[in-house]
């Protein structure tokens, strides 16, 4: 073996400490890197395969009733490849062994046979049979929450008839790959299905013979779908059409991409801030490490090597240490990131989802560790081969030789010997001092973005669930109904009060951006329903003009006192410029708000009501929940509990699952810095260290120096830490909003505390493991310091 491999191989066993620690911080860089992008590359290419194998339509439009005929005017529009008319009808329904309500939404296909558009990947059985009324087709999630099987039956409540219906079948649709019921955030299973029958049975059930209310298209290549959907508004309005809606605003596409959007951030942002301060770390470890071996490296070019081969041989040593952080990376980014993906299956729903290691992800994060160690290597390398070997065998000389400020000083007389040399090493040595620091600090602001996250997510479901959402139920109706159904629900058993609302689907326009959103009406001073501003203090809403959430407002463009159009998406449609009388702050979703009879108005209607919001006692929760299934004006009622339970449990099982692994890399990297410093600082001053011993310095005097000197580095460091952290929580909170959610930005003395005491930690237990080696300093090796 090459003497100089052997060196490589003793100077690794040697510093096996130091070289896992470093392979640590770089390990968890690449985590990062491995586990965002595979997660995000596995959920793209299953979202790619299943629509382009099952035809996901790129056009859907709603209406009230138009005869099938219509059909072929809309298949001639220019653009248009495929058109599929279809009969949609919210349905409720009664399974065994479920005594809580169930919603579905039942969609019609060709009779016995697969629909040209939105087909079905079929997990179970078969499609209903050509003629059967009573056959149907159920969503697998649907299916897998209930314990249903081809074969088995169930009731539905269908245009105000009990039906009983048998599975035939169990699928999936690209149509709903986030299967959610409509207003819900996210999905219950248990409580939302999706069924699919023969156009026969469905149309003559809702009085559809030969017409449809719901139509989906498909476009050819590079068409673009803003100029499909104003000529399909145009063909549709006379039957009552809402407007067409592109793939991108379709509600299960549409919360795809927003999640998608979110991998995308913590598979660029987050791998740029933990390879960023992998790379600095590795480059300033790295070179402090060749720093200590100038003399060494004197010696070999006095024996003849040349530089270039020492030049190979450092970077073998840079090399050695990023292939194991890269193999530990990639291994643990694997494992987490399958794990992490079997969470997105229980909400995204694919036929199949396959995994595969992206070689380019593992070359970054190659390319960036082994680039900044080299660096950090060459620099180290030149700086001792430009010198002689005589002068490369002396130790350093001190930066400056007369007396620093603390010398000078009245503080000076007032410290100990060792505290003196502290400080005095260290005004010194700003440079190194500063890197040490920087790193730590570095370090400690990762802990606290992993702090903050957990901290956020608490708020965010007090501040929605304790102030906003403050009711036990809430009621829809199947069409909007007069007021007087309040008393009846006043009267229901187990109401304490109720208090209505109006609800009507809108597309908000200013300039050229719009959105489409729900106009919510409530009370002038409503109950039951918090609209908050941004100091969380209640909002009375105003008797003209509208109020939006700040995430809606910013997406708009739109500051209080602007002028939009709202165009209404109900009933006779129409636009109306209203003025934003203001902004609110909610943490969950993006909504308008406006008074409920200034809505009326608006609609041109009487004091009108969508639903109901209810207080109810909780010990006649089931007498009232068969109360209100049996009227036949009920279409939906939800539970808060339920709702919160759902909303905890995604973010649990999504964000804090990121985070905590996450902050247990940052914890990890926060280790590998305090530690690597402490073994540095001790091999660049251990002949220091020794000659105070011989001098007549304590064992615990020489402790302090090192200790107090790594403490009062951590110490400033701290601060340092927080700015950089707040900076990075802030960076990070903007770049994760979304429709779904925005964690509120609020810092807490807590998340503060715990960077600092993660910080602190990782310091005391580098200290405890330098002990050993404080403790048998070899008092010898200062009688061999180089003459």
């Amino acid at each position: 073996m090459h003497p100089l491999h052997r060196k490589l191989l003793r100077d690794l066993n040697h510093m096996k400490g130091q070289v896992a620690a470093i392979a640590v911080v770089i390990a968890a860089g690449v985590l990062v890197l491995v586990l965002g992008g595979t997660t995000l590359d596995a959920l793209t290419l299953s979202r790619d395969r299943f629509y382009e194998t099952y035809h996901f339509a790129q056009v859907f439009a709603d209406l009230k009733r138009a005869p099938e005929r219509v059909a072929r005017g809309l298949a001639e529009v220019p653009g248009v490849d495929r058109v599929q008319t279809r009969v949609r009808a919210g349905v409720r329904l009664e399974v065994p062994g479920f005594d809580e309500p169930v919603r579905g939404l039942a969609l019609s296909i060709p009779d016995g046979a697969q629909p040209r558009l939105n087909r079905l990947a079929l997990r179970q059985g078969g499609l209903p049979a050509p003629g059967r009324h009573d056959q149907v087709v159920i969503s697998e999630p649907f299916a897998q929450a209930h314990d249903l099987r081809p074969g088995d039956g169930f009731t539905v409540i269908l245009n105000g008839r009990q039906e009983r219906l048998l599975v035939s079948g169990v699928a999936l649709s690209p149509e709903f790959v986030y299967q959610v019921g409509p207003g819900d955030l996210l999905p219950d299973y248990r409580r939302f299905g999706v069924l699919w029958m023969n156009r026969s049975g469905l149309a003559r059930a809702m009085d559809l013979d030969g017409a449809f209310n719901n139509v989906v298209l498909g476009l050819r290549p590079g068409t673009d779908p803003r100029t499909v959907i104003g000529a399909v508004d145009h063909h549709l309005a006379p039957y009552g059409g809402i407007g067409a809606i592109s793939r991108e605003d379709q509600l299960s596409h549409r919360f795809l991409e927003d999640e998608l959007g979110q991998l995308r951030v913590n598979a660029t942002v987050l791998p740029v801030i933990f390879l960023g301060v992998a790379a600095f770390l590795l480059n300033v470890l790295v070179a402090r490490v060749i720093r200590t071996q100038r003399q060494q490296v004197a010696l070999l070019k006095a024996f003849g090597y040349d530089p270039r081969q020492l030049a190979v041989h450092y970077g073998l040593f840079t090399l050695v240490i990023v292939a194991l952080g890269v193999v530990l990376g990639v291994l643990l980014g694997m494992w987490a990131a399958e794990a992490l993906a079997g969470v997105y299956a229980q909400y995204y729903r694919f036929p199949q989802m396959g995994f595969r290691l992206q070689p380019g992800v593992v070359l970054l994060g190659v390319a960036v560790a082994l680039g900044a160690g080299l660096l950090g290597t060459a620099q180290a390398v030149a700086g001792v081969m430009r010198m002689a070997p005589a002068e490369a065998m002396q130790p350093p000389a001190p930066e400056r030789f007369r007396a620093g400020w603390v010398d000078r000083s009245g503080i000076g007389r007032l410290l100990s010997q060792p505290s003196r040399i502290i400080l005095r090493n260290l005004g010194r040595h700003r440079l190194k001092a500063g890197l040490s620091m920087v790193g730590i600090a570095l370090s400690g602001s990762l802990l606290m973005v992993g702090s903050y996250q957990f901290g956020a997510v608490d708020q965010l479901l007090d501040l929605q669930y304790r102030k906003v959402l403050t009711m036990d139920l809430q009621v829809g109706f199947t069409e909007p109904t007069s007021e007087r159904v309040l008393a009846s629900l006043r009267a229901a058993p187990g109401v304490r009060f109720a208090e209505g609302f109006r609800s009507v689907p809108v597309r908000l326009i200013h300039g050229h951006r719009e959105e489409r959103s729900v106009l919510l009406g409530m009370e002038t001073h409503p109950q039951l329903r918090g609209v908050l501003d941004a100091d969380q203090a209640p909002v009375a809403l105003p008797p003209g003009g509208v109020l939006l959430t700040g995430y809606l407002a910013q997406s708009l463009h739109l500051s209080p006192g602007d002028t939009l159009q709202v165009e209404v998406l109900e009933g006779h449609r129409r636009t109306r410029s209203l003025e934003l009388a203001g902004i609110i702050h909610e943490p969950i979703g993006t909504g308008a708000y406006m008074e409920r009879r200034a809505l009326n108005r608006l609609m041109g209607e009487g004091p009108a009501l969508s639903g109901a919001w209810l207080l109810v006692d909780e010990a006649r929760m089931q007498t009232l929940f068969d109360t209100l299934w049996r009227a036949p004006r009920i279409a939906e009622i939800s539970r808060m509990d339920v709702l919160e339970g759902r909303f905890r449990d995604y973010i649990q099982g999504t964000l804090l699952v990121m985070m905590g692994i996450l902050l247990t890399m940052a914890g990890s990297i926060t280790f590998a810095v305090a530690y690597n410093n402490a073994r540095i600082a001790f091999a660049e001053r251990s002949r220091e260290l020794a000659t105070l011993r011989v001098l007549g310095f304590s064992r615990g005097e020489v402790g302090w120096i090192l200790i107090g000197e790594m403490g009062l580095i951590t110490l400033l460091a701290i601060p340092l830490a927080w700015l950089l952290g707040t900076g990075l929580v802030i960076w990070l909170n903007q770049a994760l909003a979304a429709d779904l959610f925005r964690l509120p930005l609020a810092f807490t003395p807590r998340i503060y505390a715990f960077s600092a005491a993660g910080v602190l930690l990782a310091t005391a237990l580098s200290m405890l493991l330098i002990g050993r080696r404080l403790y048998h300093l070899d008092m010898l090796s200062a009688l061999k310091t180089t003459e």
